[in-house]
């Protein structure tokens, strides 16, 4: 039997790079960092628990509504409010401390909406998980076959996106430069809108299959924000790929690097597991400032090649 940490480590991972595509998606086509993408992942925890226990649904049945639901969130985040601010050449350092203000009052109307549910329908809704009405699949979980597959299924469709359709080469255009795409009559802001959408879409998919393993709050998405960040700096910023890379890294260190160390050293370590996302931020930058996808990796295996002849 596969033991309970190993499971953690592979579900949490696998959410986390769907956080990490969502958030390097958005900053590689607008250059934005939204710090309110961690709350479009406890928005779509909530929907969760809408559908399983106010409606008496099954999620995998309904996964399109926490990708549409939050993709639409996102998309007006950009259309209504980040947009008209890069119209007026607001800074970068503005647009993000933007992102948290909208991040702030998203927490808000999320802190409503399950004091909401707890009066009205006395529904557990600020500590939650629902493994107990997840389904059964090979013997296990739905969570561990779904989580993984779910993950793997958005690169991939994201990959052939990007690679064999004559919209995702346009958004690859409009990625490395927007000013030129546009004079070859490339929509950018077509591709800027869709971007988002998708980032919001990816995060609510995440966040929707969290409760069901995970214990859920409306800080959810505030508690996971460090590392969804790490993921995207350690991959490379500027690599969709980079984030699928750094989000199974940091998921593995911060769910079995604590393990391990909590094992060495005691348990007064466990609480101190945010850090580790940090940690590997720090060293990343130190050793690659452009992320493990902006090393030559071409460079360094001749130099460790000739180094052992």
């Amino acid at each position: 039997m596969v033991p309970p940490i190993y499971l953690d480590a592979i579900i949490f991972s696998s959410l986390l790079t769907l956080l990490s595509i969502g958030l390097t998606l958005t900053y590689l086509t607008t250059k934005v960092p939204n710090f309110a993408h961690g709350t479009f992942a406890a928005i779509g925890a909530y929907i969760s628990l809408t559908i399983v226990r106010l409606f008496r649904g099954t999620l995998y049945l309904n996964l399109y509504l926490p990708f549409l639901v939050c993709g639409i969130i996102a998309l007006s985040q950009y259309r209504v409010i980040l947009k008209p601010l890069m119209k007026k050449n607001v800074p970068i350092v503005g647009l993000m401390i933007t992102t948290l203000a909208i991040d702030i009052f998203l927490l808000a109307v999320l802190n409503i909406y399950a004091d909401y549910l707890t009066t009205v329908f006395k529904i557990t809704s600020r500590s939650f998980n629902l493994k107990a009405f997840d389904l059964t699949v090979f013997g296990q979980k739905g969570i561990l076959v779904f989580a993984p597959a779910l993950t793997w299924t958005s690169v991939t469709m994201l990959h052939l996106l990007l690679t064999k359709t004559k919209f995702g080469i346009s958004m690859r255009a409009a990625i490395e430069n927007p000013d030129l795409a546009s004079t070859m009559g490339i929509n950018v802001d077509l591709v800027y809108n869709v971007s988002w959408f998708i980032s919001g879409g990816l995060a609510g998919l995440s966040g929707a299959l969290l409760p069901f393993w995970f214990l859920s709050n409306p800080d959810l998405g505030t508690k996971m924000i460090a590392s969804i960040f790490a993921s995207s700096i350690v991959g490379g910023l500027y690599s969709i790929y980079g984030a699928i890379i750094g989000g199974y890294l940091i998921g593995l260190i911060e769910i079995l690097g604590t393990h391990f160390l909590a094992m060495k050293v005691g348990t007064w370590i466990i609480p101190y597991r945010p850090i580790m996302p940090v940690i590997a931020v720090a060293v990343t930058l130190l050793i690659a400032p452009k992320g493990i996808l902006g090393i030559n990796w071409r460079y360094v295996f001749r130099k460790v090649l000739g180094k052992t002849d």
